[in-house]
């Protein structure tokens, strides 16, 4: 008995970290996406003048693409075997939780930066990109995994799968 709960320890904990590995890969991607875009558009890579070139335009822009790639990526790579019949629906709340990531994030840095007066260019950046960083890519993986392509959830493709491999009664 003892040696079977070991193996389905083992057996879990292997799945969660190749979870965890592609979910790292995929972020990452997103990550180096975000960046790349963010810093040509402030450079004007794409034409001078415009909303765009500007930090929050530039951000808006390069925020929304990296989050695009990385659902296609957790989608179709990380959760694959739990995406859902409704993309739509799951592109909404994976989006949903970006922003809660991203909130978290930035809740670290005005925590930091105007609560307890840590000004300096060290501080902003070990707040958020540090700790809001950790803390944020902790949430996401957590509700990506449970949420947004969770077991339970009766449209996942697995699901769905099941559903029509099962013997009719």
């Amino acid at each position: 008995m003892f040696q079977r709960l070991v193996d389905l320890g083992r057996v879990l904990y292997s799945k969660l970290i190749g979870y965890v590995l592609k979910f790292g890969v995929v972020g990452l991607v997103g990550y180096v996406i975000d960046v790349s875009i963010f810093n040509a558009l402030r450079l004007g890579l794409f034409g001078e003048g415009h909303f765009f070139q500007g930090p929050i335009g530039a951000k808006i822009v390069s925020v929304a693409v990296a989050t695009l790639a990385s659902w296609f990526g957790n989608r179709y790579w990380t959760f694959r075997e739990h995406r859902r019949k409704n993309y739509l629906l799951e592109l909404a709340e994976f989006t949903v939780v970006s922003v809660g990531g991203l909130a978290i994030g930035l809740l670290c840095l005005w925590v930091s930066h105007y609560l307890l007066g840590f000004t300096s260019l060290l501080a902003d950046n070990i707040s958020s990109n540090v700790v809001g960083l950790v803390l944020g890519t902790t949430f996401r993986f957590v509700l990506y995994r449970f949420w947004v392509y969770g077991h339970q959830r009766s449209d996942n493709l697995s699901a769905l799968r099941d559903k029509a491999d099962a013997p009719v009664s």
